[in-house]
């Protein structure tokens, strides 16, 4: 038997489906396959998505992301056996195919995570609509990746395999095969990527100053510009300038991101859209965005992890909050300066920021609401209470001179 969880958006929980089925656009992969006594000899958790670049009828080059991952199977995955090793085989969209196989070393406690193979057909005219050669492509890349015996491995970092015009990526990469007695180890067995560097970009350290002392000046960020593709194209918008400000010890670290040297990537479903940051200082930066009363998106969810100077890694998530506001169809534009608090010791400086995660049309950013606008609601309720209290005050006044009258003329009668 073969069972499935699979998480749409973290912090929603999981969902358990048993036997080999189709499942809906998902954020995680999530796999528990067991054997014929039910026990657990496989475990896998991971995100994924791919760029082709294909020729066109015009001789011309185009690009394809795939990162929706509907009517998802996994014909073919198994334990493994006497002749054959365990492998996780997922088929997706209309003629699409990956499959992970696994090894175990000879005369070593320690099994491999041995070869990726992916396979898309260039005769889907909805995918590729005027490609130049037609048929199915498959792409190999050999990994060996050794990993112990009963120890789970994880890789939080971006992993990217270019080969043949594909480009594949994977993060939050939990995998165990071989899995012993049907427990998942609780041991992890890093990346390389993940693992402490010892040379790290530097980040401003300030000590965290008194209330009447002034913060050293650090200098405004860079302009990033980001983007998330799907089969129809963009789906995604960020423009922003981005500032971290971490506090561990009563010691401020400021960090001013740099798009340059900063890679990112995402995915786009119909309620959930992910832009997700990193570069050799930053493990994961992820901003995740949703839709609310069908008709509004906002930011949900940011998760970091990073590493600090002193060699330690700091993460932090908060998936309850509540910034960038806008109806759908339109983008969130903010030029001042903004303050996304993540945490008590994690916060987020925006610059001249403009984000559309949803309903982006022809690569383009659609008519902005303006932070100022919020500003301008913000004024309105307490213009109204003004007024009504200086009505308020007329009718006293009138009513006490009134008063005030009335009892002089029964004085004089």
């Amino acid at each position: 038997m073969v069972c499935f969880r699979l998480s749409s958006v973290p912090g929603l929980g999981l969902v358990l489906f048993c036997l080999v089925l189709g499942v809906v656009r998902s954020y995680a992969l999530e796999l528990n396959l067991t054997d014929s006594g039910k026990a657990t000899c496989l475990y896998a958790k991971w995100h994924m998505n791919f760029t082709i670049q294909y020729e066109t009828t015009n001789k011309t080059y185009k690009t394809v992301t795939i990162s929706d991952l509907d009517t998802v199977t996994y014909n073919g995955s198994m334990c493994g056996d006497d002749q054959n090793g365990p492998k996780i085989a997922v088929q997706f969209g209309s003629g699409i195919s990956w499959m992970v196989n696994f090894t175990m070393v000879s005369s070593s406690s320690s099994y491999s995570i041995d070869s990726i193979s992916f396979s898309y057909n260039t005769s889907n005219r909805t995918m590729f609509p005027d490609a130049e050669d037609k048929g199915i492509v498959t792409v190999y890349d050999h990994l060996a990746i050794k990993v112990p015996l009963n120890v789970i491995f994880r890789c939080n970092s971006l992993l990217t395999l270019e080969n043949n015009n594909v480009v594949q990526r994977y993060w939050d990469v939990l995998v165990q095969a071989f899995v012993q007695n049907g427990t998942v180890s609780t041991e992890e067995h890093l990346c390389d990527q993940d693992k402490t560097s010892t040379t790290v970009t530097p980040i401003i350290h300030t000590t965290v100053p008194s209330p009447t002392a002034k913060p050293t000046p650090v200098e405004k960020p860079e302009i990033g510009k980001y983007s998330v593709n799907n089969t129809n194209g963009t789906c995604l918008l960020a423009t922003m300038r981005l500032q971290l400000n971490i506090t561990q010890d009563k010691v401020s670290s400021v960090f001013n991101i740099k798009p340059n040297s900063t890679d990112f990537t995402g995915s786009c479903d119909p309620h959930t859209a992910l832009l997700r940051l990193n570069s050799s200082t930053i493990k994961y930066l992820d901003f995740v965005f949703a839709v609310k009363n069908e008709n509004r998106f906002y930011l949900k969810e940011v998760n970091v992890s990073m590493y600090l100077v002193n060699g330690s890694v700091f993460s932090t998530v908060n998936d309850n909050l509540s910034y960038w506001d806008a109806p759908l169809g339109s983008s969130y534009m903010c030029n001042k300066e903004q303050t996304i608090s993540v945490s008590g010791a994690f916060q987020i400086n925006t610059f001249d920021l403009r984000v559309q995660p949803f309903n982006v049309t022809k690569g383009k950013y659609s008519t902005a609401q303006d932070c100022s606008a919020d500003d301008d609601n913000f004024l309105v309720p307490i213009a109204v209470g003004a007024a009504l209290a200086g009505v308020l005050i007329l009718v006293l006044l009138a009513y006490f001179i009134g008063l005030k009258h009335h009892h002089a003329g029964y004085e004089q009668f």
